[in-house]
């Protein structure tokens, strides 16, 4: 058992900590009073006295750091470069076409377009350079799911996204903001392959560009010389090396549209393309000939060789839509024929059907024909 003398001394123990531990208490209100107290008068401009904080006691407080702030949102040119750097090859060269939501959608014309890449001759692995430049949020949306590189290209007040029918408004608008937006990649120190969706790749073209040509454009109608400026050009298939002649080249175009109003593009580059200042530049402008880059105007005589056909000379989506796939019918025909075979008999293609024009011949048998009069033999 305790005695009354522990027992005492036990209770003054217990008293005297009870005591400590409220002076402290006191104490550390007194100086988180005083704290308070200090800082609100630093807010409304009331200084207490040195003479009062002096003797004030001093208590120190952890202030947890502030958040970082979050990033800046990047810019239009920021998004597109960091797109561009990702798909470019080793010499800062992309390939890019544009796409609306009239071309996006399943089973329409960037389907056929990505599909040809894919069973080309040595064309699939192209598709890691390519960009997709969407022109509204739904084509965006659909290029998002179907391929890696996308960039969104929207304009302000301007609706892209169903089918801009020949010489319309649209269609206007819609070429000279491509031809602005192309200005500005040649800018940044990229050079480009520009392709319209409706363009089917079938073999690697760049072996058959022109090493020297700042500016190289695929025909209409090609006549038998590459530098010869009454070939009729178009704009839907062209490669163009980034340097100052280029650049000066395309903002001389893309102004050329007040001088000649009411014309898209590609009438107005068969313009300029006879103006001094092409010489005045230095630039040195190369026409691709059909036979590697063929469309429905003037289609490529012998797929042994064939790089590209362009849906042109075609009005109607319903009608391109057709004929590419017969073109890529026709490609998968080709490609399942014996080497023999297609060395002798080089066939050609079926088309154009629907979009036949009164002017347009084919210069050899149909391709049904060619396998069938093999198969009788």
């Amino acid at each position: 058992m305790l005695s009354s003398c522990d027992c005492a001394t036990a209770a003054n123990s217990v008293l005297f900590l009870r005591r400590i531990g409220t002076v402290a208490l006191l104490f550390i209100l007194a100086s988180l009073s005083w704290f308070v107290l200090y800082k609100a008068g630093e807010t409304i401009g009331f200084k207490i006295p040195d003479s009062l904080t002096s003797h004030a006691p001093r208590v120190f407080f952890f202030i947890p750091p502030s958040p970082p702030l979050p990033p800046p949102s990047d810019t239009q040119e920021n998004k597109l470069e960091k797109v561009l750097k990702d798909a470019a090859m080793e010499d800062k060269t992309v390939i890019l076409t544009t796409l609306n939501e009239a071309w996006a959608a399943p089973s329409s014309v960037i389907d056929l377009f990505l599909e040809s890449f894919r069973i080309g001759n040595h064309t699939r692995e192209l598709l890691n350079h390519l960009v997709i430049i969407a022109l509204d949020e739904k084509a965006f949306s659909r290029c998002l799911v179907v391929h890696t590189h996308c960039y969104a290209l929207v304009s302000e007040g301007v609706d892209f996204s169903k089918e801009a029918y020949f010489m319309t408004h649209d269609y206007l608008k819609m070429m000279w903001t491509r031809i602005d937006f192309l200005k500005g990649v040649l800018e940044m120190g990229y050079n480009f392959v520009f392709t319209d969706a409706d363009v089917m790749w079938f073999r690697d073209p760049f072996p058959h560009f022109y090493k020297d040509a700042d500016f190289q454009i695929a025909c209409d109608h090609f006549l038998g010389n590459p530098e010869d400026v009454e070939n009729r050009p178009n704009g839907g298939f062209l490669f163009v090396r980034s340097n100052n002649r280029s650049i000066e080249f395309y903002k001389f175009w893309y102004t050329s549209r007040e001088t000649y109003p009411n014309l898209h593009d590609q009438d107005v580059l068969n313009n300029i393309k006879y103006d001094s200042f092409i010489i005045d530049i230095d630039l040195k402008m190369r026409f691709l000939d059909t036979t590697y880059f063929g469309g429905f105007c003037e289609p490529s005589k012998d797929l042994n060789v064939v790089c590209t056909m362009h849906a042109n000379c075609c009005f109607g989506l319903e009608s391109k839509l057709h004929d590419l796939r017969v073109v890529l019918q026709d490609w998968k025909i080709f490609l399942s024929l014996p080497p023999t075979l297609k060395r002798s008999l080089p066939p050609s293609w079926r088309v154009p059907q629907n979009c036949s024009l009164d002017s347009l011949h084919l210069y050899a048998p149909p391709l049904e024909n060619v396998i069938q009069e093999n198969v009788e033999q």
